[in-house]
This record gives structure tokens, sequence and C-alpha cells, in this order.
């Protein structure tokens, strides 16, 4: 028989598995079957997309990204990322030596876009939390893809060493083909701080 379980959620219910495993490093594919599986159990109804609901709460600060596909529950993290985050006056100073516009494509508050202040280079790449010298102002948009896909940087660099080859045994065809695939980063203003040379 189901059990009566009106207040779970499917957030609810990745905070209750994660919480019931600190300090271990989990693979999607062993907490989802059971978020899967629980979920239906205790509410009759089908968990809509648990990878986006861990990947949320990595993003918040509950759980920790390890690596792609892996995270971790302690229940200290949250308390040190609030720790680690610039304060309101930070923020401001960082703004104001940006010139009050997105380091990325230029536009700021006279544009109607809303500025973010992010870390240039994360703790987890050994970047200072509380540094202004590493923090950096980003619209909106240029936020959310330094937060979300920040593996385009590492296909960004793949497709520079590939196109200094091409460029390297003279491959014209290889040229154009990497030439162009790297000019839509430039298009885009997507990872312009990684630059290579035409």
């Amino acid at each position: 028989m189901k059990k009566n379980h009106k207040k779970t959620t499917q957030i609810g219910l990745i905070k209750e598995y994660y919480r019931n495993h600190p300090g271990k490093d989990i693979l999607h594919n062993e907490s989802v079957p059971w978020l899967y599986s629980e979920f239906e159990k205790r509410t009759g109804k089908k968990f809509a997309d648990p990878d986006r609901g861990i990947r949320s709460l990595a993003d918040k600060g509950f759980l920790i990204y390890v690596k792609k596909g892996v995270y971790r529950y302690n229940e200290n993290h949250k308390k040190d990322k609030a720790l680690n985050d610039f304060t309101q006056k930070q923020k401001e100073e960082i703004k104001k030596r940006d010139g009050y516009k997105c380091v990325v494509c230029g536009r700021g508050k006279k544009d109607g876009v809303e500025l973010h202040v992010d870390h240039i280079d994360s703790r987890q790449k050994g970047g200072e939390a509380m540094s202004i010298e590493n923090g950096m102002t980003l619209c909106g948009q240029h936020n959310y893809w330094k937060k979300n896909l920040g593996q385009t940087e590492s296909a960004k660099k793949m497709f520079i060493k590939f196109y200094d080859l091409a460029k390297s045994r003279n491959s014209k065809e290889l040229i154009s083909f990497f030439s162009e695939i790297l000019s839509i980063y430039e298009k885009h203003g997507v990872n312009g701080h990684i630059t290579w040379k035409k």
C-alpha cells in the first residue's frame, strides 16, 4: 500500500538522500534510480528531472560538485560558501572598478542589464574567495554561461590545440574548419578570456 507523503517534494527528497550519505562522493547512477523509485512510492507520481534538481542544489551551495556526475553533501559546505562570498561592499567596489559593465560584452545598467559579481577563478580551481582581484562584473547571461557552461572552456582549449596542429601541418581544410568553430565562440562572446592566434 502506498504511504501518504503529502509533503514529499522532489528537492526535499534529493536533500534527504544526500543528507543520509554525508561526505560520500555519489554518482548520478547511484542516487537517481533511488530518487525515481522512492518518489513514486511515496507520492504515486513520476520524478520529473532528478539530474536538474541535483545540479540546482549544487548551484545553491547545498551540494559540492566533485566532477561531472558526482556530488557530495557536507553539512558545513553551505556555511563555508556563505563565508567566502563577496560582501555587498566588495561587490560594489568590483562593479565600480569594472565601470558598471559586463567584462565580457560591455553591457551595463544603461542597457537595462542586471549585473552580477562572480569569482574569476572558483575556489575549486584555487581562486581566492574574498579577494577583489578575483572578482569580475558579469551580465546575467554571461554569469549563467560561466556557472553552467564551464565545459565550454575545455572545448575551446581543445579546438585551439587542433587549430594549431592543423596550422603546423598546413592543412588548409582543417584550419578553415577549426577557425570557423572558434569564430562561433567570438560571435557569442563565450570564453573571451581564452585567446587564440589566427
